[in-house]
């Protein structure tokens, strides 16, 4: 009994990391997974340097960005920070 209550708090500090902060790391990482597969031809993207686009056309790992009249440039899909709203 004596171990358990030499055990408990550091049992309990490995339990506020995970809720505090493992479990919400996971959550957002699996939401930017969601966005990055969902991606679609026409979508208002921001890449992870700033860079404001539209998807001009899209490959397995790639998309491919142009911003207005400028050149096309060829991005993987992890680079994609964020789908902007078209409303």
């Amino acid at each position: 009994m004596e171990m358990l209550a030499t055990l408990m708090p550091i049992i309990l500090m490995f339990v506020i990391f995970y809720f505090l902060l493992i479990r919400p790391q996971q959550k957002r990482q699996k939401q930017v997974k969601q966005m990055q597969a969902d991606l679609q031809k026409g979508d208002k993207v921001v890449t992870i340097g700033g860079f404001h686009a539209e998807i001009h056309a899209i490959d397995e790992d790639t998309v491919v960005l142009q911003s207005g009249d400028g050149p096309r440039l060829t991005y993987d899909r992890s680079a994609i920070r964020e789908v902007k709203n078209n409303a």
